[in-house]
Parts: C-alpha cells; structure tokens; sequence
C-alpha cells in the first residue's frame, strides 16, 4: 500500500471504543441544532450528566473501582442499548479503556517523568512556540478547532485545556500509579473527541459516509450547536479527530519537543529520547490511537511527522482558518510576556522552530518590531557562542536554557497558574501542577549567580501563581 493510501486509511477512522460509547450515551437522539427539540434537550442532559460523572475522574486508580464487572444482559426489561443509565454506559467505557498496554514500559515511564521535571519550564517554552504552532498546520484538524471557536475567540481556554492532560500525564507517577491522574485525565479527552466527531458528523462515524450538510438556521449560541450545525464532506474530509490527526497531535508532544531540543543545543540522550517517544506511546494507547500509527523512534516519528504534514500541504481550505488561529496565540503570548524586549520574542522563535513554511500556513509571518528581529538573530549566535565558552568554566551552564525558562515562567504563570484566567482548573490538577512549576524556581542545572539573573527576569522564591499569592510580577 502507498504512503498516501495507508494515511488515507487512517483518515477515515475515529475510535470505535469512544465514539460507540457517545452513541450509548446519546442513542439516536439528535443533538443540539438550530432548533433545539425535544430529543436534542434529552440527549445533551445524558452528554451533561456523563461529564459531571467524569468529573470524578479524578485518579486513576478510581477509574476500576467506577467499573464493576458488567450486569447480566438478558435482564426480564431487555432494555435497549441506547436507554442505558450514564453511569452503566461510562462504566463498560472504563472497563475497557482504563488499562496500560502490557508493553508499557516503567523504567521509560519514570525516566520521562524525571526528564519533564528537570526541562518543564524550557519544554513548556517549547509546548507554546513548538507543539502547539504544528497542531494548526494540518487544515482538518485546524478546522475543527475554527468551528469550535477554541483558538480565536477562547485561546487561553484551549491552552489551558492542553496543560491539563500534559501535566497530569508528565508529573512523576502521573501514568503509573494509583495516586497519578493521568490516565484519568487522558479518558476524558477521549471521549471528549469522541463527542466532537459525533457532534459534526450527527451520528457514530462508523455509519456516517458521504456529506454531512450544513445547517443554516442561524448563528450557533455554544460551541455543540456550532459543531452540529457546520457541515462536513467525510469522503474528501475523512472523519474529525481520525487516527491520523491523533497520531500526528501525539507527535507534537513527543517528537516536536524532541526535535526542539536539538534545535536549541539542549539535546537528550538517545536512551532519553526513546523514553519520551515510549511514554507518549502509553499516553496514545489510552487515547484510542492504533498500535500502526506510533513511532519508537526519532527517525521514525520524523519519516511519520514530514508525510503527515505532506499530505496535509496537498489541501488548499477555502478559506483557511489557520491563520487566525496561529495569530491569536501568537497575540496570546505576546500578552502574557512583560519584558518588552522579549515580549514579540515568540514569533520569530516560532518561525525557527517550526520553519518558515509551516509558520506561514498558520499566520504566524506578521512583522515584528526591527528590535526584535535583531535580538532574535543576534541572540542565536551569541547563546551559542557564550554557552560553548562558558561550559569550559562551568558545564552544566546554558544561556538557552536559561532564557527558555525564563519564557516558559512568564507563560506558565499567565496560562496555567493564575485562576482569574478562563477555564479554573479542578484542584486535583491545579494543586500538583501548582507543586510542580513551585519546583522548578530554582534550576538546579545552572550555579547560583545565572539563578540570580533568572530570578530578575522572572520573580524571586517560588514560582507560584495569583490564585495563592498575588506576588505574580509578570
């Protein structure tokens, strides 16, 4: 099979665990639209009462004692499937999907974990000007994100939404351990997709072939409506969320900031590498992605990444919302950071990182102040140079990594800790991810005098958000 027939397969495939799971819950009820009946209020109160049991989701070694063994089904009611009680629906959800794989792999587990915490800030660096850039460069999933609203008009929503898988999956424990909330938070997002497929395609995207018609009843009141109401051609789109779109998002979190690394001279170990891409792997099984669709290696996660994003270059969308979602985060990050010679410093970094093709795809060409630009280019060659000279007195010293965290601290405290911001996180991710950026003040790879410089550029003590302190000085 080619290259493009095999990634043409994949495209039309979600995940049949979650999106029959979605069916159960909503039956054959059709959801929110334009006019709302009857039918359609039943089925969203199901979809609303299935997320505030999922709100109790909270660790994963809750997740089994949520899903006892399965009731005999030839009960004296023989009631239909699509008449099941929520809680029994999400049940039989859990006893299948809340497991590692078998090859899930401890020492890599652990060895990731330990990796995230001794480069958070400077990964987080990359997760915003890196991960999250590429997301939007494949125009169906940029475009499920356009009808959502999630980019232009709730930016911080959906980085905020983002950070709360990330960090339940990457803190020590966070997959393998009963008191981890990972794998709970990682379900979550399953079904959460699950949703968004049958909301635009109206049914399970295993019976849905063909066009889906767009609805023009008027302009939507909430994102659901917006999902339903937008139309989509599955034979020239393939399904929303499909296997292929999930792998490449797995890789964005795996393999890009990997890739990152490189670029910014902070290279892992291969045996670190490889821990990070198997970790991620876990991370895609629980989401419901295929085994065929994974990358073990960074020659094998770069081969999948470029013909991905190949494919994905021979789509013209009309019109094409990626610019306007790669603007606002762009516009969203340049709020966030208070150093004004640092604060348009994402742009032409997103640029590098992603290279100016992509970067172009998704908006992110606007023109930056002359004084940016020169920083910009004059600091990848001084970093470079002072980081070689002063590695012979001090080895462990990076400047890179020393103005990546001080980035990574500005967006940290403005996106993910302070809780004026929209989306409050529940506490049992906000306390650890409060916690885990709290270690991260001090960085233990650098001495005490570039620890001094970093605490003028970012804050002295901890690393705390407004939500606790109001000491926040970016």
């Amino acid at each position: 099979m080619s290259v493009a027939r095999h990634l043409h397969s994949g495209e039309r495939v979600g995940d049949p665990l979650a999106d029959d799971t979605v069916s159960l819950l909503v039956g054959k009820r059709p959801l929110p639209s334009s006019t709302l009946t009857t039918d359609a209020a039943n089925a969203s109160a199901r979809l609303k009462e299935a997320t505030a049991l999922m709100a109790g989701w909270t660790h994963n070694g809750m997740l089994l004692q949520q899903a006892p063994p399965p009731a005999a089904t030839s009960d004296a009611t023989h009631q239909d499937d699509a008449e099941r009680p929520v809680a029994e629906v999400l049940q039989h959800y859990l006893q299948q999907a809340a497991h590692l794989p078998e090859w899930a792999d401890a020492a890599k587990v652990e060895r990731a974990e330990a990796l995230f915490m001794a480069h958070g800030p400077l990964a987080c660096t990359l997760l915003f000007c890196a991960s999250l850039p590429e997301c939007y460069v494949p125009p169906q999933l940029a475009g499920v994100l356009h009808i959502a609203g999630q980019l232009e008009a709730h930016t911080e929503h959906r980085i905020r939404q983002t950070a709360a898988m990330v960090f339940p999956v990457m803190m020590r424990g966070g997959l393998m351990r009963p008191e981890g909330g990972g794998v709970a938070q990682v379900l979550k997002v399953r079904l959460i997709h699950a949703t968004i497929r049958h909301l635009i395609l109206r049914g399970n995207p295993a019976a849905v072939t063909g066009e889906v018609p767009r609805r023009q009843q008027g302009a939507p009141t909430g994102m659901h409506q917006a999902l339903a109401d937008h139309g989509w051609d599955v034979d020239a789109q393939g399904v929303p969320c499909n296997q292929i779109e999930l792998a490449y998002t797995l890789l964005t979190f795996s393999y890009v900031f990997l890739r990152g690394m490189r670029q910014l001279g902070q290279p892992l170990t291969p045996a670190d590498e490889e821990a990070t891409l198997h970790t991620w792997n876990v991370v895609g099984h629980v989401l419901g992605i295929q085994p065929h669709w994974m990358a073990h290696t960074m020659a094998d996660a770069a081969a999948l990444f470029d013909r991905i994003q190949a494919r994905a270059r021979t789509t013209a969308p009309s019109p094409d919302p990626r610019p306007a979602l790669g603007r606002a985060l762009m516009n969203a990050m340049a709020d966030a950071i208070h150093l004004p010679v640092l604060r348009q410093i994402p742009v032409p970094l997103t640029q590098w990182l992603i290279g100016r093709e992509a970067a172009r795809a998704i908006g992110v060409d606007q023109r930056v102040p002359l004084r940016t630009r020169l920083v910009f280019r004059l600091g990848l060659v001084l970093v470079r140079v002072v980081d070689a000279v002063l590695r012979r007195i001090t080895a462990r010293f990076s400047l890179v990594r020393l103005l990546g965290r001080t980035l990574g601290y500005h967006m940290l405290t403005r996106f993910l800790l302070d809780q004026t911001r929209p989306l409050t996180l529940p506490e049992q991710v906000l306390n650890p991810m409060m916690d885990t950026v709290a270690a991260w003040s001090d960085d233990h790879h650098n001495g005490r005098w570039a620890n001094r410089i970093e605490d003028r550029l970012t804050t002295t003590g901890r690393w705390q958000g407004q939500a606790r302190t109001g000491r926040h000085r970016a």
